[in-house]
């Protein structure tokens, strides 16, 4: 079977206006004012009452200024790891300031272990205290505790110091603030310097850990290359003497025999050339008739020399004799003899120069051959020598390398050694923490500026709490945008449309008795939109129901029925309710015939029908006496009656049933023309409507739309944004009643 709906009528918004829509957000406040009131005073009150209650505490600040532009009195490369000021150090060094090891330090040196303020086990807890200990807002106070414990109970005494310790950077420089917080100004001064104090120890002690560590590692390093370098020069040596390598001043002594042997080799053979060349000159002179007299060697003989002497002297004698003798005077010829002796003395003495000369030359030749010999065999050595260099320049290379890699180590090592115990901070306190004068909490404007944040924290989350557990619908947007049907209109709580007064008219007579009434206008105004909303005409059998009991079904159906009856249509109200008989209770009709009658044991219709004379309008009601366990509206007389009165009313209204609890509406619906949804105003659950929406679906029907009843008028005024009902106060004095 078809399914048919209505199409909502409403203008659908964008995604942007239902994000952005912040009338929809006020009236959602509005709706809740006095919940979120009430939540933000409790909150307030709570709260303020605790901070401003506190015990007074005193923040003292310390500054520390980091600076890295130290003097270096050595003039070394430093070791320790220095600070290299900048926007991520600075940031860095707020980090260790907050170090748990740095509050433990602090812990000990100022032996906050004994100060009850910071071992909660050696304190008593106060009135407030105890109070929030057994509210649960506290932990329990620690008593002491056994070994085992120690460590978790010294954590807590870490975290006790940490969380009074405020450390700041000082804007966009380099200064850090160090502020701590505690029950006694002088205190709080103390602790605060302690940390600074703490921190520039921590700093030294650093570098100096680091300078030992590198002196350390750079000794065991020193040992290892010394040996290495022992080994390396050993290991040269070694192989100059085995493969004949010695060297003295820079040059190898085979190279030093060369050179003396080259220069040794020039000598002889210069000697060698000067003996040639006397005896060659000696020969020459002896054999060119010489007696030999003039030969240079004979010249500069002191034995020929003082023979020749004798020579002369022998001579003399003889002239002197000849001049006075004769020739065979005896001493003349004596004499005449003497100088022939003399001469072959001296062709002897000749003789043996001119044999020494050839022996000194043959001297000079066999030296020249001994240094050329010795010269070339030192060569053939020198030759084998630069061979074995190749090794020996590798070997002295290696040597070399390690000798400098040595070299610098040693050099580091002399540095660190130097540095070590003129380490300096990286950097320095610029103000101490003082005394401070007043306490810093509570802080009575702050602690009211925070009591009054939190206050509205908790009523905003308290309205979207509540919204978030509200089930119900209350505007005509929400039914279009739940149920994506339109939505009919809205039927008010009579009360709220009075200002105030009091009625003593029930709903279903005030539209009588008050026919120009916002109540009744109500009515009329439902009526309009089901006829508007009609997809073959005006639908003249309108079934009205809702997804569960209460919701304002019977009154909604008599009071449209009556008002229709009043604007001049032929009007008949049924009683489809065979389980309460809500119509024939509400107009208090007692009939004997009523529509089971009609339908079971075939009563006529006009006498069933009952004339409503305070409107004009017909009832059809039920036999209050009268039940069955027939499906009575499924039945061919159902349908009979159903046209019977199409065809003699204008205007039909069936109040049927709920259609959750019983399947009565659910049979019914198909056989209107059309089926009318009612909601309670803020109280039927959505998830209600939803599944009475599918039911009616299902069966076919045609759910021309939904209605909102029980409308409390001033409240949706008020907040009932999304609604027509919002702009209520606006139209409110349109109406004459």
């Amino acid at each position: 079977m078809e399914i048919r709906q209505a199409v909502p009528s409403g203008v659908s918004l964008s995604r942007d206006e239902e994000v952005l829509d912040l009338q929809r957000h006020i009236a959602t406040f509005r709706r809740h004012f006095w919940l979120m009131a009430g939540v933000a005073a409790v909150v307030f009150v709570l709260l303020a009452g605790f901070l401003l209650h506190r015990v007074p505490s005193y923040t003292a600040t310390a500054e520390i200024l980091l600076d890295s532009r130290k003097q270096n009195m050595l003039d070394v490369k430093q070791v320790g790891p220095g600070v290299a000021v900048d926007t991520s150090a600075v940031d860095t060094e707020v980090e260790v300031l907050k170090s748990r090891q740095l509050a433990d330090t602090v812990i000990t040196e100022k032996r906050l272990d004994l100060d009850p303020e910071f071992n909660t086990a050696l304190a008593t807890p106060s009135s407030q205290q105890a109070l929030l200990e057994k509210l649960g807002m506290a932990a329990k106070t620690q008593r002491p505790v056994e070994s085992a414990d120690k460590v978790r109970a010294r954590e807590r005494m870490v975290d006790e110091v940490i969380s009074r310790l405020t450390v700041e950077r000082s804007g966009g420089t380099f200064v850090i603030r160090v502020n701590f917080e505690a029950s006694d100004p002088v205190k709080a001064a103390a602790i605060a310097n302690a940390y600074a104090d703490a921190y520039l120890a921590q700093q030294l002690r650093v570098k100096l850990d680091a300078t030992q560590t590198a002196n350390q590692w750079l000794n065991s390093r020193l040992s290892g290359l010394r040996s290495q370098v022992e080994a390396a020069e050993a290991a040269v040596q070694r192989y100059k003497a085995a493969n004949g390598l010695l060297s003295a001043d820079g040059t190898t002594l085979t190279e030093q025999n060369i050179s003396a042997l080259s220069t040794q080799l020039a000598e002889v053979r210069a000697s060698q050339a000067e003996q040639d060349a006397r005896l060659s000159t000696a020969r020459r002179q002896l054999a060119s008739g010489s007696a030999g007299d003039d030969i240079g060697e004979a010249l500069n003989s002191p034995v020929i020399q003082q023979l020749r002497a004798q020579k002369a002297e022998v001579s003399r004698r003889v002239a002197d004799l000849s001049s006075r003798y004769g020739p065979r005077y005896p001493d003349l010829l004596k004499a005449q003899r003497e100088a022939a002796d003399i001469d072959v003395q001296i062709q002897s003495e000749i003789k043996r120069v001119i044999s020494n000369l050839s022996a000194q030359a043959d001297v000079a030749r066999q030296r020249t051959g001994s240094v050329e010999s010795s010269l070339g065999r030192t060569r053939g050595t020198l030759a084998a020598n630069n061979a074995a260099s190749v090794q020996l320049n590798e070997l002295e290379r290696n040597a070399e390398s390690v000798r400098t890699l040595y070299q610098s180590y040693l050099d580091r090592f002399k540095q660190t050694s130097a540095q070590q115990g003129v380490e300096q901070s990286d950097a320095r306190v610029i103000s101490p923490a003082r005394v401070p004068t007043r306490p810093s909490a509570p802080n009575v404007p702050k602690s009211l500026a925070l009591s009054i944040a939190a206050a509205l924290v908790a009523g905003v989350g308290s309205v979207f709490a509540a919204g978030a557990l509200e089930t119900g619908v209350s505007t005509s947007e929400e039914i279009e945008e739940a149920l994506n049907t339109p939505h009919l209109g809205s039927v008010p709580l009579l009360a709220s449309t009075l200002a105030g007064q009091r009625s003593k008219l029930s709903p279903i007579d005030y539209v009588v008795a008050k026919p120009l009434s916002a109540f009744a206008e109500a009515f009329r105004n439902l009526r309009a939109a089901i006829a508007a909303g009609s997809s073959a005409g005006a639908a003249k059998v309108v079934l009205f129901t809702s997804a569960l009991p209460g919701e304002g079904k019977t009154s909604t159906s008599i009071g449209i029925g009556r008002t229709a009856a009043m604007a001049g249509v032929r009007t008949i109200i049924v009683d489809c309710d065979l389980r309460r008989r809500g119509v024939t209770r509400a107009l208090d009709l007692k009939p004997t015939v009523g529509l089971l009658e009609v339908l079971l044991k075939g009563a006529s219709l006009n006498d069933a029908i009952v004339l409503d004379e305070k409107s004009g309008a017909y009832v059809l009601p039920l036999n209050r006496e009268a039940q069955t366990s027939r499906d009575v509206f499924t039945s061919p007389e159902m349908a009979t009656v159903l046209e019977n009165l199409r065809q003699a009313f204008d205007f039909v209204v069936l109040d049927g049933p709920p259609v959750l609890p019983v399947a009565d509406s659910r049979v019914l619906a198909p056989r209107a023309d059309a089926v009318v949804l009612l909601a309670r105003w803020r109280k039927t659950p959505k998830r209600a409507i939803q599944e009475a929406l599918r039911e009616i679906n299902a069966s076919g029907a045609y759910l021309v739309g939904a209605s909102l009843t029980q409308v409390d008028v001033l409240k949706q005024a008020r907040d009932g944004y999304g609604d027509a009902g919002y702009y209520y106060k606006a139209y409110s004095q349109y109406y004459l009643e």
